[in-house]
């Protein structure tokens, strides 16, 4: 068992929250009142996660996307307004981190992705430097071969648009919703580039440029991180965890 102080400034030293310019608050977003047995992870503090946190005794919650961003007007209603609800009634604290548990170099969501598909980094890329560059594994030179390993891994069958069909000996990598950054990785010398949301730009890029491009789900490419993390500070404090997946398409 721990308090709430304790763990915030166990989670803050590991992510450094202050190094990023970021689209809403990182850390603490709701203080419980309740002392810490269990942290519970998950990617989203969607109303689903918090129930199935709070039905597992959950004392503490670290999520990777919080109930707060910036552009909301500030009142508490409709759905955020439940979620609170939910929190406060049972004096349950929430701690969110966006980019900072997407850059981390051992436990973010770009390293654990990473690991999952067999890649390890050795150059980083784009704002904040948030993407990760590395060389394809051996058996994974024919472009062909990803659908079906990243298929295999992630559960979710990818959009991949094929480019020129070249060799892929270098990957670029950016979880979540990075379709943006595909410039900047075709820049760093990738020939795949994977991320995971595709907008109508990158198809185009992809054919023009050559480089494969593959859009492996936002969700998908997101829930490795928030349990490498909270495994890591459970292990660190002596606390119980567990990870809630709740199933998202997107």
């Amino acid at each position: 068992m721990t308090d709430a102080q304790t763990l915030g400034r166990a989670l803050d030293e590991l992510l450094q929250p202050e190094r990023f310019k970021d689209y809403g608050p990182n850390g603490l977003q709701v203080q419980g009142d309740r002392p810490v047995r269990k942290l519970v992870s998950g990617v989203t503090a969607s109303k689903a996660f918090i129930e199935a946190a709070l039905a597992q005794n959950a004392d503490a919650l670290l999520v990777h996307h919080g109930l707060f961003w910036r552009g909301q007007d500030g009142r508490i209603t409709g759905w955020l307004r439940e979620r609170l609800r939910l929190l406060l009634a049972q004096g349950v604290h929430l701690w969110a981190y966006h980019l900072p548990l997407d850059a981390h170099p051992e436990l973010g969501n770009n390293a654990q992705l990473g690991i999952q598909l067999g890649l390890r980094a050795d150059a980083r890329f784009g704002d904040q430097d948030l993407g990760f560059v590395g060389d394809a594994p051996s058996a994974l030179v024919e472009l062909g071969a990803w659908p079906a390993h990243v298929q295999q891994i992630l559960g979710k069958a990818p959009v991949c648009v094929p480019g020129d069909g070249r060799p892929v000996r270098r990957v670029a990598w950016c979880t979540g919703g990075a379709q943006g950054y595909m410039e900047a990785a075709m820049a760093a010398g990738a020939d795949l580039y994977i991320t995971g949301e595709i907008s109508e730009p990158q198809a185009h890029l992809a054919r023009e440029m050559g480089v494969a491009f593959m859009a492996c789900g936002h969700h998908a490419t997101e829930r490795y991180g928030a349990p490498a993390v909270g495994r890591t500070i459970a292990a660190q404090l002596g606390l119980e965890h567990e990870f809630i997946e709740i199933d998202n398409p997107a």
